[in-house]
């Protein structure tokens, strides 16, 4: 199974990344998890939120890899537990789903990438900094891994 990430926003803090890839590599060969970032179109210069989100959402489906779920993160999406979540990936790898999560940048995402999207999803319904998003996002997807496999990382 294919996990690809898409996050709005580059030069993420070093321990950012670290974490990120820390938990990608936890995956092991089951799950190929790839966060791929996407460039913020630059505010100001007569560019106003709708017009940069406008070009973000370009690049955003221009990234998406073919026929995957696509699930976009949102604050009006569900907010899942750990164990909905990891039911959601037993399900995706039962169907042989590859899974896309879409990461918006600083004004959000448009509404016709939203209704593109197969689910809405929020991990909180505090305001989270985008680096953190990417950590608590990779951290949660290995959780649902390691519940489904009985691992004891995760603890009822």
């Amino acid at each position: 199974m294919n996990i690809t990430v898409l996050a709005v926003g580059t030069k993420m803090p070093r321990w950012v990344d670290e974490a990120v890839a820390d938990y990608a590599k936890r995956f092991g060969r089951e799950i190929q998890f790839q966060l791929k970032e996407i460039k913020p179109e630059k505010r100001g210069s007569g560019v106003n939120a709708e017009q940069g989100m406008a070009a973000e959402e370009a690049r955003i489906i221009a990234a998406i890899p073919p026929k995957n779920f696509l699930v976009v993160l949102d604050e009006h999406g569900k907010a899942p537990t750990s164990m909905a979540l990891a039911d959601c990936l037993n399900e995706w790898q039962r169907n042989g789903d590859h899974v896309c999560f879409v990461i918006g940048g600083a004004d959000g995402m448009t509404a016709a990438l939203k209704a593109r999207a197969n689910m809405m999803m929020r991990l909180s319904s505090l305001t989270l900094p985008h680096g953190m998003v990417r950590v608590l996002l990779t951290e949660q997807l290995y959780r649902a891994q390691s519940i489904l496999h009985h691992h004891p990382y995760h603890r009822e």
